[in-house]
């Protein structure tokens, strides 16, 4: 059977309610200092988790997300990082 739509229904989240943003990382570095080495820069690009942040969060262009991606994953494999 067809489900029965309510028109009435809303979402669960008000209309009113907005999400509070996910704070994003501040750009202010060059190319060169996106090393494995650099563990303090490379930890403001990882969550709690250990995740590593999209660019739809870093705002950082794709030849510096792929270079930080590869230099978070080296660290890693050195434990340098978790």
């Amino acid at each position: 059977m067809p489900r029965k739509n309510d028109k009435n229904k809303r979402n669960s989240r008000d209309t009113n309610q907005t999400r509070t943003p996910r704070p994003r990382p501040k750009v202010d570095f060059t190319i060169d200092q996106l090393n494995y080495r650099n563990t303090e820069l490379l930890q403001t690009f990882v969550t709690g988790h250990g995740r590593i942040l999209p660019r739809k969060y870093t705002g950082l262009p794709a030849h510096y997300q792929r270079r930080m991606a590869n230099a978070i994953k080296r660290a890693r494999q050195l434990l340098l990082m978790k």
